[in-house]
């Protein structure tokens, strides 16, 4: 069995974005040489999530829209009253809302390899989601199989 992982650099614009990184996985499944397996995509952030949906912009419009509705930025969010926090190593940010869209989304999503490709469907697109944009992240991508 082989095991191999990269990670892809991700600089986000916005406070939410998807952020489409099939071709990018795809291109480490296919330098991993794993022709049957899986590959597990995580993102090692607690403001960012991932997706795997349809790439279109209408639909991506659709699920900001959601994501704002549900956890709305305007809220109380006990994370953002920093005076009370005891940790004094914290950014400055009032992002409670990016860590509670980011619970809902989760951190990871696993693909099935078939053949040395990703088994998605032409709807399907693995998506890093960012909520508290903009900034530089990166995504982990480790390849099993045979």
């Amino acid at each position: 069995m082989k095991i191999h992982k990269e990670r892809i650099d991700i600089k986000s614009t916005t406070q939410i974005e998807f952020i489409d990184i099939t071709t990018q996985v795809q291109d480490i499944v296919g330098r991993s040489g794993v022709r049957e397996g899986q590959a597990l995509v995580y993102v090692p952030h607690t403001t960012m999530g991932v997706a795997i949906n349809h790439n279109e912009p209408m639909l991506l419009q659709d699920f900001m829209r959601i994501l704002y509705k549900v956890v709305p930025v305007d809220d109380q969010y006990s994370h953002d009253l920093f005076e009370l926090r005891r940790e004094s190593n914290s950014d400055g940010r009032s992002n409670g809302h990016s860590h509670c869209k980011a619970i809902l989304l989760g951190t990871s999503e696993t693909v099935p390899i078939e053949k040395g490709v990703l088994l998605l469907t032409e709807r399907q697109n693995i998506f890093a989601v960012e909520f508290d944009g903009a900034r530089d992240r990166d995504v982990v991508v480790q390849v099993i199989g045979y």
